[in-house]
Formats: structure tokens, sequence, C-alpha cells
């Protein structure tokens, strides 16, 4: 009878032999090792960045903010862009789409994008170091660690079995999204002055509800249907966007309905 160990080389073997061999060779794919390394690592800095920081000042990030945001804005307008305009060309199917496994350039070009939102995603656990920098430990909740957390993974899997075919639609969406969402960002960061003309924040947590909404049906329609897609793919997606949608929705209750009730009172 195998032990423990062997089950996990044996799990580990099997990743790295069935892989799409055309993302292999990139950054952080081949094996899960250095994604959990790096998940290591971002809750090792949860715990200890916090008990660092406790008699220290606030560090002042305001122009590595600006920096960052702008530049996560164009990373994803990238993104956006070859989402879009690769999906039209290869004439993709918003109802199914298989994964083309092939080495042809707009399946090159659609796993490459791939790549990069799933790096996006690793970029991104940046956000808590800089709430961590800054002493806004309230914003270390549970929704926030989770999303960071678990994005990772999913788009590790993703580039590194599924580049390309219907989760496009994942990304097209999630990198509008984070245009809007790192522009209200970059326009904070920019100082108080701002503050007039940031009244749209509640409609942005509107914005990521109604997608995880949409990636849901998206997903679920893809469950029930003949699509030559993997479904535990499908099923881990549209439980994950489930599990978001909850989550999202009592942020927005606690942040603008609960609010605005206790004002009135």
């Amino acid at each position: 009878m195998e032990s423990a160990w062997q089950r996990v080389e044996s799990m580990h073997r099997w990743i790295l032999e069935n892989g799409d061999k055309r993302t292999d060779p990139w950054l952080l794919v081949y094996s899960p090792v250095p994604i959990i390394c790096t998940f290591l690592c971002y809750l090792g800095i949860i715990w200890i960045g916090p008990k660092l920081m406790k008699h220290k000042e606030p560090v002042n990030l305001k122009a590595v903010l600006i920096v960052y945001n702008f530049a996560m804005v164009g990373l994803s307008i990238y993104m956006f862009h070859e989402f879009l305009v690769t999906s039209w060309l290869a004439n993709y199917s918003y109802l199914c789409q298989p994964v083309d496994y092939s080495p042809s350039p707009l399946g090159m070009r659609m796993a490459s994008v791939c790549w990069w939102f799933f790096f996006s995603k690793v970029i991104e656990l940046s956000d808590t170091v800089f709430f961590i920098l800054r002493k806004k430990n309230s914003q270390l909740t549970f929704l926030h660690v989770y999303h960071h957390g678990t994005m990772i993974f999913n788009w590790w899997a993703g580039v590194k079995f599924v580049a390309g075919g219907q989760s496009f639609f994942i990304g097209l969406l999630n990198t509008f999204v984070h245009i809007v969402m790192y522009s209200y960002y970059g326009l904070a960061a920019l100082g108080p002055h701002m503050q007039n003309y940031l009244w749209w924040k509640r409609y942005l947590t509107s914005l990521q509800l109604v997608q995880f909404v949409l990636l849901t049906i998206h997903t679920g329609y893809n469950l029930f249907t003949e699509c030559d897609f993997p479904d535990s793919m499908n099923a881990v997606v549209f439980a994950y966007c489930v599990s978001l949608i909850i989550l999202f929705s009592n942020f927005y209750y606690q942040s603008y309905i609960t609010r605005k009730r206790l004002k009135i009172w």
C-alpha cells in the first residue's frame, strides 16, 4: 500500500507528465512546487508582516502605488486586447470553445496571454504587501487573502492544462474589470484631492459581482452541455465563482447597505 508521501510523488509525476507541452517551459508552469512556495511565502508575510510593522510608522508608498497601479492598468489593457483580438481572429465561441493545443500562431498567442494573466495574479500579491507596509491591516480580510491566494493556483492550473479554450472568457472579463479597478486605485493614490472624483467605488464592487455572475452562468451552461472542455475545470470554476459571489455580496452588504442604515439611524 502506498504511503502518503508516495501518493504525493505519484501525483506530482502525473502533473509533470500531463501538462500542456507548449507552456511547460514557461516561468512557474512546469511544476506546482514554485507556486506552492510562493503561496506559503505569501501566508508567511501576512502572518509576520503586521507584527514587524506594529511599532513602526506606516511607509509612504505614494509614488510606488501610483506607478504600480497605472502599470497594472497598462498590463490589463494589453491582456484584454489580446484575449479579445485573438479570440475574434480564431473564431472562438462564447458558448463552447475547446482548447487549441497546436503550435499555431493563434494558439500560441492565446496561450501566451493566458500565461501573462496567470503571472499578473502573482504580481497582484503585492497588493497585500502594500497594505501591510502602510499598516492598512483592516484591508487584510478573508475575502482579500482568499481571492489573491487562490487565483494564483487557479490560473497556474489553467496555464498548465488548458491554456486557451473557453477559459479565455474568464481572462477577458477579469482584465476589463481590472482596468477599471486599478484605474480607481491609481487615481486614489494621487491624493485626497481626488476623492470627489471617486464616488463610483460601490459600482466597482457591483461590476465585480456582475463579472462573477456572468462567469457562473457561462461555466454552468458548459457543465450541462456537450463541450470538449474538461468538466473538472468547469466544476472548479463554477464552485469558485459561487464562493466569490457569496463573499463579494457580503462585502457589498456590509460596506454599503449596513453603513447606510447606520448613518440613517
